[in-house]
Formats: structure tokens, C-alpha cells, sequence
């Protein structure tokens, strides 16, 4: 089901191209397309397919068609390790592309260096070595990054917060979520805020109840969570069965713009890269669109990250003309200028030192009772990444 390529009999034909890999620029994707945390991934990926297939639609890139393959690693990284062998070996990728878990980043990597192809990380979190001085092969194009994120959460806390700041922080037992709640920890130190309970929660956990006991019972009036959603809502949705009635801030992941109407809470409060949809800005529609022709399963509101995925691909192989092996590739993605129309506060630039972007900017929704809808509470604050 969602091991497909985008190039078929019937659309090459249509567009007058062969389809043969030779003639195409194959582009291999592992990603968590089944599983917990697929929830967050799927629909991302989606997102990218659906940009590719208008691409194709409409010619190409350079006159070639683009070859997606996408395989399914389930989060796992032993087989996150043996799709992109075969991405590489037998399908010839000239671009990897992950949409997983961190956990399947290490070996992703390892097979990415020994055969000197780029790897874009393309709705999985930024690791930190796209950040200045970035690896020479690896790129971010996701919303949510390591640090940053952290400091724009908790600045958002200190700058709303009524008094002293206790703050418990939730994590999945996954490498950058618990790395990223130990940096916030560390950092809520620094801006006087008080950490009382730090929860390391298992991916596979049925019963949150455990873990949402212990911050409640260290009595924080904030927590913070930096987690796939999954470890995020539950623990969030965990501690207000117990009672606790105070205020969560967690990551606006894809899934946020529809749950957040679902929980009908005014003090769970989401901060994010990406403008929602109930922005409506004319790329969202476009989106929609795109998303209605294709009749997909998924919102048209969870498929962002794939969209900006899709416009960093198409923008890097045009630079990099025909043919185009990865080493154009890889050089022409280390001078990229995306213009992401809207859907982030500022373009996505890409230097030969940094591959994450030279300006982050987040936004801040939660959900108003009295207004019966999403609100922003807070617009586009900027971040340098240096």
C-alpha cells in the first residue's frame, strides 16, 4: 500500500517520457509509514507524494521525470538500515529522503556516507548535524529542530507565565526527544524556572497513567513536552483524568490542528514552525486542492511538512540540471532559497555551512472556548541559527 513509485506506465506515457530509473531522478524515502508514531509520518509523506505526482503531471524537473520510491521502516532502524541499502544498491537513489523516528537515523547515516548521497531530512526532527557547521551530506527542510525549540517553548512559558514557573518536562525514550527534554531541562535552570519531574516514556506504552501521576504529583503549574504527538496528547490528556488543570505546551505537530478541537482546551497550547491552515493562505487552499484531487486518506492540514519536502526536492534538482548525479545534487542543495509561500515565517536558506536554514520562526496556537475555534496567541517570533 505505501510502497509505491510515482512514476507509472500510464503517467510516463501521458507525458511522453520513459519510464526507466536511468532516464528519471529516483529519489528513495524510508519512513514510518505504519506503527504509533506513523500518525505524525504518513501523512507527511503523503504530502510529499502528492507534490511530486503534480510535478510530474506538469513535466518534470529539467524535462525528467522524478521516481519516488518509498519504503516502510515501521520506526524500526534495522529496517530503516535495509531500506536504504536497497535504495541505494539496487534502486540507484541519487537523493535519500527520511520521514521516521530518530532512532533510524544512525544507520540512515551510515549508509548515506559510505555511499556519498545526500540525505533530506523531510518530516523527521532536525539533528543537530545540519546545523552549523553542517555535515557536507546531510539537510533539513522539517519545522521542528533540536534547541530551538526548547528555547522558543519555554520563552513562551516565561513570557505568559504568572508567577514562579515549576515545570515538568514529558519525552519519548527515543534519542533527540530525550536529548532535546534534558537541554530544556538544563536551559529552564538558567531562566529561573523551577524543574520538578522529568517522564522518559517508552514508545510502546498503552497506560500513561503512570507517568502522568509522577508530574502531577511534582506539582508543576507548566509542562513542556518535546515528543512525536502520540507521547505528547496521551501524557497531556493523561494528566487531566487525574485533575491536573494547569498549563501544557507541547509541539504543534501535524496532527495539532485537528486534535486541538477535539480537546477543547484553552491552556494546552501549541508552538510550531508551520502556519496552520486556519491561517488560509492561498498555498493552503492549494494544498487542499491538490489533496482532494488526489483523494487522499489523510487532511490536507497534516501534510505540510511533506508539501515543503516536495518544494526543496523540486528546488534542489532544478539547480542541479540533467543528468544529475549526487554530488550536483548535493551541491546544488548547499546554496538553496526556498520560498515556502507563507507556510513558514521566512524562506528556507541553505549555505555551504548550514543545512538547516539561517532563520527559524515560530507561531503559537491553542484553542478558545468562547471563540469555538483554534487561536494564534502568539505571531512569528525569530530565532537566528548561527
Amino acid at each position: 500500500m505505501f510502497k509505491k513509485t510515482l512514476l507509472g506506465t500510464i503517467l510516463a506515457s501521458a507525458l511522453g517520457l520513459p519510464a526507466v530509473a536511468q532516464d528519471a531522478y529516483v529519489i528513495g524515502l524510508t519512513g514510518a509509514l505504519t506503527g504509533p508514531p506513523s500518525s505524525t509520518y504518513a501523512p507527511a509523506v503523503e504530502g510529499l507524494r502528492i507534490y511530486i505526482d503534480r510535478v510530474n503531471a506538469s513535466g518534470g524537473v529539467n524535462g525528467k521525470p522524478i521516481k519516488l520510491i518509498l519504503e516502510d521502516d515501521g520506526a524500526q532502524p534495522s529496517k530503516a538500515a535495509a531500506n536504504t541499502k536497497k535504495l541505494i544498491t539496487q534502486d540507484k537513489a541519487v537523493l535519500l529522503v527520511n520521514a521516521s523516528l530518530s532512532s533510524t537515523y544512525a544507520p540512515m547515516v551510515a549508509e548515506s556516507k559510505n555511499a556519498q548521497v545526500p540525505l533530506l531530512f523531510a518530516s523527521g526532527v532536525c539533528p543537530q548535524s545540519v546545523y552549523p557547521p553542517a555535515d557536507p551530506l546531510q539537510f533539513c527542510t522539517t519545522g521542528y529542530a533540536a534547541n530551538y525549540d526548547s528555547q522558543a517553548a519555554l520563552d513562551f512559558v516565561k513570557a505568559n507565565a504568572k508567577g514562579a514557573v515549576k515545570i515538568g518536562f514529558a519525552a519519548m525514550a527515543i534519542p533527540l526527544s530525550r536529548g532535546e527534554i534534558d537541554h530544556a531541562e538544563s536551559l529552564s535552570k538558567t531562566m529561573g524556572m523551577t524543574p520538578v519531574d522529568k517522564e522518559v516514556i517508552p514508545p510502546p506504552t498503552a497506560d500513561y497513567t503512570p507517568f502522568a501521576t509522577k508530574l502531577k504529583d511534582a506539582g508543576p503549574n507548566w509542562v513542556y513536552s518535546w515528543a512525536p504527538w502520540v507521547t505528547q496528547v496521551r501524557t497531556f490528556e493523561a494528566l487531566r483524568k487525574l485533575g491536573w488543570k494547569d498549563a501544557m505546551i507541547a509541539w504543534a505537530h501535524l496532527e495539532s490542528e485537528t486534535e486541538l478541537p477535539r480537546l477543547k482546551d484553552d491552556r494546552f497550547y501549541v508552538i510550531g514552525a508551520n502556519a496552520l491552515f486556519q491561517d488560509d493562505l492561498p498555498v493552503h487552499k492549494e494544498i487542499i486542492e491538490a489533496a482532494k484531487k488526489a483523494d487522499s486518506k489523510y487532511p490536507p492540514t497534516m501534510m505540510t511538512e511533506g508539501w515543503i519536502g516536495g518544494m526543496a526536492i523540486e528546488a534542489a534538482l532544478k539547480a542541479a540540471g540533467w543528468p544529475a548525479d549526487a554530488a550536483r545534487i548535493r551541491n546544488a542543495m548547499e546554496t538553496m532559497k526556498l520560498d515556502t509561500k507563507g507556510l513558514r515565517g521566512s524562506v528556507i536558506e541553505w549555505t555551504k555551512d548550514n543545512h538547516f536554514r539561517t532563520r527559524l520562526d515560530y507561531r503559537v496556537y491553542r484553542w478558545d472556548s468562547a471563540k469555538s475555534s483554534i487561536v494564534r496567541v502568539q505571531d512569528w517570533k525569530s530565532y537566528a541559527v548561527k
